[in-house]
């Protein structure tokens, strides 16, 4: 099998992987209130991740291939670092902690980076963790925010849950499943490149079919591994009522929307978790399944740094194996 295959291969893999990490973000609120089944859920995500990623993800794919290092990865490096990202990816989806795919990707990238000699755009990254640093907690204020007020526009003594009338309930019930659908077009548009920008900087693919590669990485993600993940993000976190699920995921939207509107990426995960912390609190601290969340804070604060470790080792272990000539520049 060529270099350009073997890269191909892990694009694909690596976009079924985020397929798989990001069912419970962009569905896991319609699910959690009995809204879609997990298999009419994962099987309605599908497509719309499909045409996110074809349609939209282009200028993303470009910026991630080409934007954060001072000189152009070549292939191998490109394979390395997917390789890294796959790997770590893989690892947190089997243990059901929501992590984000975008500081795996970047930190791995970094790491080959730094060990191949390619030079970082350190402006760039530090944006990029500033970003980070602040959108859960951003989101965590909002939701909190979002879901005192959505109890205070309820009549005295009632509970959402019963005060919603059956046609009213079938209405907002069909509101935040068209939300997430929203939300998995938004996850293809920007997670994608995440996988298929490396086809892209390594000059395997032009931009458009490299998104139809990783778009169907997507899509079968979703399809094929993504029920563990929706059920975490669903019941095992906060235990939401209708309200703290519109919160939620209305606040997971405005924020991701609000990244992308400025140039950047953040996580879809970090924005709903954060959120959905926030709309918990609101509820009082027995909302919040707080073994479940430090977990998750601990997956966020060791993703980066496994990434950088792995994506480091791994390039100066092949150079020193192999000769600097592979993957130096």
């Amino acid at each position: 099998m060529g270099p350009d295959l073997v890269l191909a291969a892990l694009v694909l893999g690596f976009a079924a992987s985020i397929g798989a990490h990001y069912t419970g973000a962009c569905m896991g609120m319609p699910h959690a209130l009995g809204v879609v089944s997990v298999r009419r859920a994962l099987w309605l995500m599908a497509p719309f991740a499909f045409l996110g990623a074809a349609l939209a993800s282009h200028a993303v794919e470009v910026r991630v291939g080409v934007g954060l290092t001072q000189h152009r990865l070549t292939l191998t490096d490109e394979a390395l670092i997917i390789a890294v990202a796959l790997a770590l990816t893989t690892a947190y989806n089997r243990v059901r902690v929501p992590t984000s795919t975008i500081q795996l990707l970047v930190s791995s990238l970094v790491g080959v980076a730094l060990g191949t000699g390619a030079g970082v755009h350190w402006s760039a990254i530090g944006s990029l963790v500033v970003l980070w640093i602040l959108a859960p907690l951003v989101a965590c204020g909002l939701g909190y925010l979002l879901t005192r007020l959505l109890d205070w526009l309820q009549p005295k003594g009632a509970r959402w849950s019963a005060h919603l009338g059956q046609r009213a309930w079938r209405t907002a019930a069909a509101a935040l499943l068209l939300i997430g659908l929203a939300a998995s077009f938004a996850m293809g548009a920007n997670d994608v490149a995440n996988a298929a920008g490396a086809l892209v900087g390594a000059h395997v693919l032009p931009a458009t079919p490299a998104a139809v590669l990783g778009g169907l990485g997507l899509a079968a993600g979703i399809i094929l591994w993504g029920g563990p993940l929706l059920g975490r993000v669903a019941f095992d976190i906060v235990r939401v009522d209708r309200a703290m699920a519109a919160a939620a995921q209305l606040v997971q939207a405005a924020v991701v929307l609000a990244a992308v509107g400025l140039g950047y990426f953040t996580s879809l995960n970090q924005a709903l978790v954060g959120a959905m912390a926030g709309a918990g609190l609101a509820r009082g601290r027995d909302a919040i399944q707080g073994g479940v969340l430090s977990g998750i804070l601990r997956g966020w604060l060791f993703g980066p740094g496994s990434g950088l470790a792995l994506g480091l080792g791994a390039s100066s272990l092949l150079s020193l194996w192999f000769g600097t000539h592979l993957l130096g520049r």
